[in-house]
């Protein structure tokens, strides 16, 4: 069967199209990052001898491995490897404190951790539940991948993977507790997979620079490979360095979030590299500035797509900004068989055109939260049919084209960076701190960030406000930390006593 036979079918799997392509395009490259390039006959061995040793060591299907680590082939390897042996691939937040880590790789349940020396690092000083540790970068942080791994030519025993098996779990961003898993299954992968194929195909050369970890990521890197294109892994993200790596491997495809846009399109010398090689750009994770994506159009050769979407699933908005410049203040239109549809705060679905809180269905739902059947049901809405909806959590207005233009966000999250940030967890954080009296915290707007976290605190008197920053600061994961720290006499509130954020945002603004 070829490849496109496969993409047309009703259901497959990643490690499915990874054997084929390895039979048809035995030397073309599937994977490279700055130390290593491999042919995709090199992925689907290494793969397999992933997978026999997993077999070896007892990993059954629906078990988990848990993967923490800088951008890396031998990443790619792992994740296909812990998929074609039937487990699913727990995705750990390296960015996060060594607190989180820990807890996340506890909540995955998984004897197998494979880590590299950041993720060592950030681990230091903590308990960790997994038995096993595989040095992806062939460190003494644990049993180098190479040795490790299953004799060359070893043939993992075959594993029949069912629609509705685990994929893998993200985990989503906090700072007390555990962060939730969003479990992923196959039948929701498969869908990215064959929905974005045809804007890939086996040409494309895709750059990488946000995590595997990352939702953000995964909707470029699963249609690449499942298309039989290449993936170019970036460690460490920087705007020339991007620039010079596109040029170099004549790049077709990227997936960058605002904030890398931004630092590009600021480039003095961004005119000079050569970037005619583009296909189409995508951006995800976080607010769009319309100006911005008028700039990219105007300068940056290619199409440009706008992706707005939960990593949970529901509906997906798509906005192919080349095609509407005239709706370039909205996130776009639902993809083919996502619905959408506001509700008051009721729990009333209201007419189009209204004002109201976004929920989505589509064939790309998570299967829940890990451990947390409370936390998937607080995210349920069911319409008059009895039809199953995922609540967004953010305010928005359907137009009457169908396109989506977001408000607010109804749970006041903050995205700086791409990456989502919870006011009530520094919240807790600083209430906890006996020099505050109370505190709020909310997304002020930054050039760089695109949101960045500000807190407004009421403290007791002779505190330092920089030393509360700090001492919050040191508790937390390096995307998280407060920006700034402002004293307030008090906080707003409304007269069943909610703090009004929004009159702190826009009285501060400026």
């Amino acid at each position: 069967m070829t490849t496109d036979d496969i993409l047309a079918t009703h259901f497959a799997t990643l490690p499915d199209l990874v054997r084929a392509h390895a039979k048809k395009r035995l030397d073309a490259v599937a994977a490279a990052d700055p130390f290593r390039r491999l042919s995709w006959f090199e992925l689907d061995r290494m793969v397999d001898r992933i997978t026999a040793r997993l077999q070896e060591d007892g990993l059954a299907k629906g078990d988990r491995t848990a993967i923490a680590g800088l951008n890396s082939v031998e990443q790619v390897a792992v994740i296909l490897g812990t998929l074609r042996a039937g487990g699913v691939a727990g995705l750990i937040t390296n960015s996060a404190t060594g607190e989180q880590m820990a807890a996340m790789i506890a909540d995955t349940g998984a004897r197998h951790l494979f880590l590299d020396s950041a993720a060592s690092a950030s681990l230091e000083g903590q308990t960790v539940t997994a038995s096993d540790r595989i040095a992806m970068d062939g460190s003494d942080v644990g049993t180098p991948l190479d040795i490790w791994m299953a004799a060359e030519g070893a043939a993992p025993a075959p594993v029949t993977i069912d629609p509705l098996d685990g994929f893998n779990i993200i985990y989503s961003s906090g700072t007390t507790g555990t962060p939730k898993g969003i479990v992923h299954s196959h039948a929701m992968r498969w869908q990215h997979i064959q929905r974005g194929a045809p804007a890939y195909g086996p040409a494309a050369v895709t750059i990488l620079s946000t995590p595997l970890y990352s939702n953000t990521t995964m909707a470029s890197f699963l249609p690449t490979l499942g298309s039989g294109g290449q993936v170019v892994l970036m460690k460490k993200f920087d705007a020339r360095g991007f620039l010079e790596l596109a040029e170099r491997e004549r790049a077709t495809n990227t997936m960058l979030v605002p904030v890398q846009y931004r630092r590009i399109m600021a480039l003095e010398e961004f005119d000079r590299f050569d970037l005619s090689s583009f296909v189409m750009k995508y951006c995800t994770s976080a607010p769009f500035p319309a100006v911005l994506k008028a700039d990219v159009l105007k300068r940056w050769p290619g199409g440009l797509v706008e992706i707005y979407g939960m990593t949970e699933g529901g509906a997906t908005f798509i906005l192919e900004a080349h095609q509407y410049p005239d709706k370039l203040h909205t996130v776009g239109k639902p993809a083919p068989g996502h619905i959408a549809k506001v509700i008051d705060e009721d729990g009333n679905e209201l007419p189009q055109g209204s004002v109201g809180e976004l929920v989505g269905r589509s064939p790309a739902m998570m299967t829940g939260y890990n451990n947390r059947p409370d936390a998937t049901k607080a995210m349920h809405w069911y319409d008059a049919e009895g039809n199953l909806f995922y609540r967004h959590g953010d305010i928005g207005r359907i137009d009457e084209d169908g396109f989506l233009t977001l408000m607010d966000r109804a749970k006041d999250m903050i995205i700086s960076g791409g990456f989502n940030i919870f006011p009530s967890d520094l919240e807790a954080i600083l209430t906890a701190d006996e020099r505050v009296v109370e505190a709020a915290v909310v997304g002020m707007p930054s050039e760089e960030w695109g949101e960045t976290p500000v807190a407004f605190v009421v403290l007791k008197e002779g505190a330092d406000p920089e030393a509360v920053r700090a001492d919050c600061n040191a508790k937390v994961g390096k995307t998280q930390r407060l920006s700034a720290i402002r004293i307030v006499d008090e906080l707003p509130r409304s007269p069943i006593g909610k703090v009004l954020k929004r009159e702190l945002r826009d009285r501060h603004s400026g």
